[in-house]
């Protein structure tokens, strides 16, 4: 293996980057991060002096971070509606992607950004963390043992109460493609499908409602949301069927009145066992004439004293994707996969604007 860092260029340096992109890929050593890009000329120049190696460049075009010939790797953190011309323009320019989720705003782009990582011979991943948690990553060799059996039935849960997100461009349909069902559905439905390893979908029945997001002073962790601006829908719901006779339900909602809610979890149910993620992960099942439910400890530690180390799903999801770069293998979320998420999320807002099934076609 090469000794040489891979050089890293960031589009956009906005809170995903900060919050997720930035500070993990800065706990990989053979990494070096040495092009910022941002609208906000400030708001990179911060980037880059917090996280860039000696003599990084700051750009507020990205067209001319691409001219880099030095550069290895893009990750893009942008909003949705950039997402297929900024990664197409990164593999054509000879990099590797790491695109933050939803891979597109429609199943079009996200298919035109496998064409271009295929034609590349460059690498395309999109950022779904959620697979990359302790909990998913044990669940999922549980499902590729077959101990849940046929996986017929499943729910992919996004649901809060109140948490609408007022910063950015949110709540805007036009640049984001729609509200929680593109921002954080994606992510529960890209879990779901990946335990199931099923992405042959029939049909999709989609509901998308807008009925709280005209409230004046709503309550809500980032302070109430600007009714003027709210665009997107506040719910939405779709009922999904596979080619083989699987069905999942997806829930998802940034406002709705909801007691119980979670995000990135799902409920999966097999021919021999069940699991969800309500309290921890657990398994259900039958065994002897007796119904049974347990919780694996996916604890770092076991030794008196010392609770382990726990790596965050962020530093282990670049920390997986480097390694990728690094010896030539597969990311753990393919970019054809990500394409059939964004194919159903279209599905079900298409669904809901026509009031009709939509099928594969």
């Amino acid at each position: 293996m090469s000794t040489k860092k891979l050089k890293v260029g960031i589009i956009g340096t906005g809170g995903i980057a900060n919050g997720k992109h930035m500070p993990n890929l800065a706990k990989c050593p053979e990494v070096e991060m040495t092009a910022f890009c941002d609208l906000v000329e400030e708001r990179a120049q911060e980037a880059a002096q917090k996280y860039g190696a000696p003599g990084s460049k700051v750009y507020t075009d990205y067209k001319e971070l691409l001219k880099d010939e030095s550069l290895d790797v893009v990750h893009i953190c942008t909003p949705n509606w950039v997402h297929a011309e900024q990664a197409i323009a990164a593999l054509e320019a000879g990099k590797h992607v790491m695109c933050e989720k939803p891979m597109a705003k429609t199943s079009a782009e996200a298919w035109a950004m496998v064409a271009a990582a295929k034609k590349s011979g460059k690498k395309l991943t999109i950022g779904y963390q959620n697979r990359h948690r302790a909990d998913s990553y044990y669940l999922k060799q549980v499902c590729d043992a077959g101990e849940l059996g046929e996986i017929y039935f499943a729910k992919a849960l996004a649901v809060r109460r109140r948490g609408v997100p007022t910063w950015g461009v949110f709540l805007d349909e036009e640049k984001q493609g729609g509200g929680p069902l593109i921002d954080i559905g994606t992510h529960a439905l890209d879990l779901t499908l990946w335990l199931m390893n099923n992405y042959e979908w029939e049909s999709v029945t989609g509901s998308v409602f807008k009925k709280l997001r005209s409230r004046e002073n709503a309550a809500n962790p980032w302070g109430p949301w600007d009714p003027k601006k709210y665009t997107v829908e506040d719910s939405a719901f779709g009922f999904i069927k596979f080619k083989n006779g699987a069905t999942v339900i997806l829930e998802s909602s940034w406002a709705l009145n909801i007691i119980q809610s979670g995000e990135a979890k799902c409920i999966l149910c097999g021919t021999e066992a069940g699991a969800d993620f309500e309290d921890g992960l657990r398994i259900n099942g039958e065994k002897f004439s007796r119904l049974y439910i347990t919780k694996p400890d996916l604890k770092a530690g076991g030794v008196d004293f010392y609770a382990g180390k726990s790596e965050s799903p962020g530093y282990i999801e670049a920390r997986r994707w480097i390694d990728a770069i690094l010896n030539d293998t597969d990311p753990v979320v393919l970019p054809e996969q990500a394409a059939v998420v964004t194919e159903i999320l279209e599905a079900i807002y298409k669904s809901a604007a026509t009031n009709k099934p939509v099928y594969k076609g």
